[in-house]
């Protein structure tokens, strides 16, 4: 049977961002969460401009004053939600290894699922309700150590990296949300939506960047930037696309895979301790988020 191309996109999208994860962690350790997400969302939006110039139809963009009021605030909180996330992530990661925080933060779906449910009126099937337990293991997998059997929960409960990293996959899964809205409800076309939200972002951001700028050599690092930048657009036009053809509670397990791929890179490449742990982890976050998916 053919592979559905939302599916497709997701998947490409998902290989995308975890080795873009592990490259956070790898390059941009030092930097700043704030300052950092504006520089790399800026070199996204350059990277990637010649590709909206070049593919987007303008009769094709639909005028934004038909939009409803609900339909501005879907816009707005989905950029709020990327920002925050993104930041709470990058935080998460700061603080603690990539194979740790990733598999926590990568329970999205398990966020997604009950927001439609309240929002759009999706109900909550028994394999569902599955996925939720298992990806909800995932969490007590990542935080587990020899010891008392309560010992993974107070961890994760007392642990900053773990509440960053759940934090964030919250605020993920808003923008989740709000990206199916923008893109498939409105019909916002991939070529617009991608460098207007890179862009919104940035500009979000941009005042409390501005107060915790430190002294980079950033003419030194352009080309990292552009090369992180452009995995960024990358990831946003491919996650765009998957968002645009299949429902978010589709595309979000699919996409938040990227768990295992940035658990094998950062434990191979890094040298990160307790792989095999942190491995079991992102399979049962990815088995969990699965099993909400269907």
């Amino acid at each position: 049977m053919p592979l559905d191309p939302g599916i497709g996109y997701a998947l490409l999208a998902a290989l995308v961002w975890g080795v873009y994860i592990f490259a956070l962690k790898r390059y941009f350790d030092d930097y700043p969460a704030t300052p950092f997400t504006v520089l790399v969302n800026c070199a996204a939006v350059v990277v990637y401009l010649p590709v909206a110039l070049t593919t987007v139809d303008p009769a094709e963009v639909p005028d934004p004053t038909t939009f409803a009021a609900t339909d501005v605030g879907a816009v707005l909180l989905t950029v709020v939600g990327v920002g925050a996330a993104f930041v709470l992530f990058l935080r998460a990661i700061d603080a603690g290894a990539v194979s740790y925080v990733t598999p926590i933060n990568k329970v999205v779906p398990v966020f997604v699922l009950p927001i439609e449910v309240a929002l759009l009126g999706a109900h909550l099937r028994p394999i569902q309700v599955l996925g939720v337990v298992v990806a909800t293991l995932a969490v007590y997998v990542a935080n587990y150590e020899p010891g008392h059997l309560l010992d993974p929960i107070r961890r994760a409960a007392t642990s900053r990296p773990a509440q960053l990293a759940l934090l964030s996959a919250v605020a993920y899964a808003v923008s989740d949300v709000g990206k199916r809205v923008a893109l498939g409800d409105l019909g916002i076309p991939t070529g617009v939506w991608v460098p207007f939200l890179l862009l919104a972002v940035a500009l979000l951001l941009a005042p409390l960047a501005a107060r915790e700028w430190p002294d980079w050599p950033v003419r030194r690092d352009l080309p990292r930037f552009l090369v992180a930048g452009a995995l960024v657009a990358t990831g946003e036009h491919v996650t765009s696309l998957a968002f645009s053809t299949v429902p978010a509670s589709v595309a979000s397990p699919i996409i938040n895979t990227q768990a295992v791929v940035a658990v094998l890179l950062g434990g191979v490449l890094l040298g990160e301790e307790a792989l095999g742990v942190r491995l079991a982890a992102a399979g049962l976050a990815v088995a969990g988020v699965t099993l909400v998916a269907l």
